[in-house]
């Protein structure tokens, strides 16, 4: 089978076709050929040699997938030969076929395309996990998502804004902030203009917004301590300006603030059942109502996956990216 092979990393360049041999399920698991792949954040990081897959993991990059079921593991009964599906993969999705654990998988919600369906699992699987388990957004809280023209940013605006919550976000041109105000935030505000904090106090009469999402790190940690409200909750996924930083730390005693921040990939086997579970029942239902679709950007087949990593790399995407691979 085909899939793509990063060499010892580096570049979008050092990404290739190369040929191996197909693999096949364990106990529990499915082989899904794959129809498209979705292109992510961490897959950039693992290609450039800063994210190195947790031990057992597969060292192929691809972390979402949809396609359809062409083999089953022993004691496999859910899913059956020609199923259509989506599926977080350990690794491996850039390929004509990857295996994953049955209990990742998911039925293609209703109405969307293999598509769509392919960029739902990282993405909805980071949001449902950080915003609305660790997070524990509320109905008419108010959350601030940073990045929010991203995949996760726009999946986060919109099923906070399908749950009732009020949504801001930070963006960086006029064409993001439209995405983001079409998905349900509130306001987007310009980071290269306009100070966040200083525009959320205005927005909340000075309260603070409950909720914060970032993926940016660096100095907006200590700014966001200063834009979260009494019990605020700070929710870091990513360190884009850096994980180290020398901040106050006092806000999180005065206004008696949570920070905390999760990963997905090194999470066990069974906590990713347990968020695709949640999401079959809490998320699904929105999606096949026709609400808080992924947004895409552009759609490369496999052979372009290093173009896909540029895309990625230069910031200008809204929505998410995918490979076509059948």
């Amino acid at each position: 089978m085909r899939y793509i092979d990063h060499g010892v990393g580096g570049a979008p360049d050092c990404m290739r076709i190369a040929q191996r041999a197909r693999p096949s399920p364990g106990e529990g698991e499915v082989l899904i050929e794959v129809a498209y792949a979705g292109v992510n954040r961490p897959d950039v990081l693992q290609r450039s040699g800063s994210y190195p897959p947790p031990p057992g993991a597969s060292p192929w990059l691809g972390l979402e997938v949809s396609g359809r079921i062409a083999a089953v593991g022993g004691g496999v009964t859910r899913w059956r030969v020609g199923d259509e599906v989506c599926a977080l993969v350990p690794g491996g999705g850039y390929a004509d076929y990857c295996v994953t654990h049955a209990s990742h998988c998911l039925p293609v919600p209703g109405g969307l395309s293999l598509l769509q369906a392919a960029l739902l699992p990282e993405t909805y699987f980071t949001v449902w996990t950080n915003v609305f388990e660790r997070g524990r957004l509320a109905q008419g809280e108010t959350l601030l998502v940073h990045g929010g023209s991203s995949g996760i940013g726009l999946t986060a605006i919109q099923l906070a804004h399908a749950r009732g919550a009020r949504v801001l976000t930070t963006v960086g041109n006029d064409a993001k902030a439209q995405a983001c105000l079409a998905a349900g935030a509130e306001r987007a505000i310009r980071h290269r203009d306009e100070d966040f904090v200083a525009v959320v106090q205005e927005l909340t009469g000075g309260a603070g917004v409950n909720l914060i999402l970032d993926m940016v790190g660096g100095e907006y940690v200590a700014r966001n301590l200063r834009a979260l409200a009494l019990e605020g909750r700070l929710v870091q996924i990513a360190f884009l300006e850096g994980s180290t930083v020398n901040i106050d730390m006092t806000p999180i005693m005065l206004k008696r603030l949570t920070v905390t921040g999760s990963t997905l990939r090194a999470r066990t086997v069974q906590q990713k059942a347990d968020i695709a579970a949640a999401l079959e029942q809490q998320v699904w239902p929105v999606l096949t109502a026709g609400k808080a679709l992924p947004v895409i950007h552009e759609v490369l087949s496999l052979d372009e996956a290093p173009a896909a990593h540029r895309l990625m790399e230069s910031g200008v995407h809204i929505g998410k990216i995918a490979l076509k691979v059948h």
